[in-house]
């Protein structure tokens, strides 16, 4: 049986439906085309969901309503840092990203982890984009069957160009929800039992949230890289 990691950005948004596509695909744009209409887009975003523009959750819930909770442990995810640095934290999102043990842990608490790392603030929170980096039930079993699991190693990480340009034509927009486009690239090496592995390089461009005086938090991953 071929053995499957984690899904990469581009496998995981093939299976996606068009409304999640043009929800995550609109908030990438708005970070990094259009920086003052950020804050804006993700506050009107639960109007959108509560009309029925989008067949999510209502918009009132958060990513500790609609993940597993960690009351059985979060397994081998790691634990968020405390830094407000983006481009630091968004190095650490990335390895836990790309990081699992179905050795150790379940598909429940490998998502009450990640979930972990989620701003806590509605309006902004992308979780479906987070969640849909775990495989289904059914594939994560299989891959605890082969005692599949993976690191992973980041070697670099910088502000998009398009975001920085943005920002530098209007400095002020970024001051309403402080949050930043980060493209990290790294190397994601996968192990299962018998002997058997394989390394991936991997990138991906990823929201992060650092208001001044509080540690960062995770947004969203952006269905594309942005260089």
């Amino acid at each position: 049986m071929p053995k499957r990691s984690l899904s990469p950005l581009h496998r995981a948004t093939t299976h996606w439906s068009t409304s999640r596509r043009i929800l995550v695909g609109t908030i990438v744009l708005t970070v990094l085309l259009a920086v003052a209409g950020f804050a804006a887009w993700f506050t009107g975003r639960g109007e959108q969901h509560a009309g029925g523009q989008a067949p999510s959750a209502p918009a009132a819930r958060t990513p500790a309503d609609s993940a597993p909770q960690p009351s059985a442990g979060t397994g081998s995810v790691p634990v968020p840092p405390k830094i407000s640095d983006p481009l630091a934290y968004a190095r650490a999102s990335a390895v836990m990203l790309w990081s699992y043990d179905s050795r150790t842990t379940t598909r429940d608490q490998q998502l009450a982890g990640m979930n972990a790392w989620m701003t806590r603030e509605t309006k902004y929170t992308d979780w479906t984009s987070i969640s849909g980096q775990v495989p289904d039930p059914v594939l994560w079993s299989r891959m605890a069957d082969n005692a599949q699991h993976a690191t992973a190693a980041v070697g670099e990480a910088h502000f998009p160009s398009a975001f920085k340009q943005a920002l530098a034509e209007n400095p002020a927009a970024l001051t309403e929800a402080y949050i930043y486009a980060v493209t990290v690239t790294g190397k994601q090496t996968i192990a299962w039992k018998d002997g058997g592995g394989g390394a991936e390089d991997r990138s991906v461009t990823l929201a992060v949230q650092c208001r001044p005086g509080s540690d960062c938090a995770l947004v969203s991953i952006a269905p594309s890289v942005a260089p």
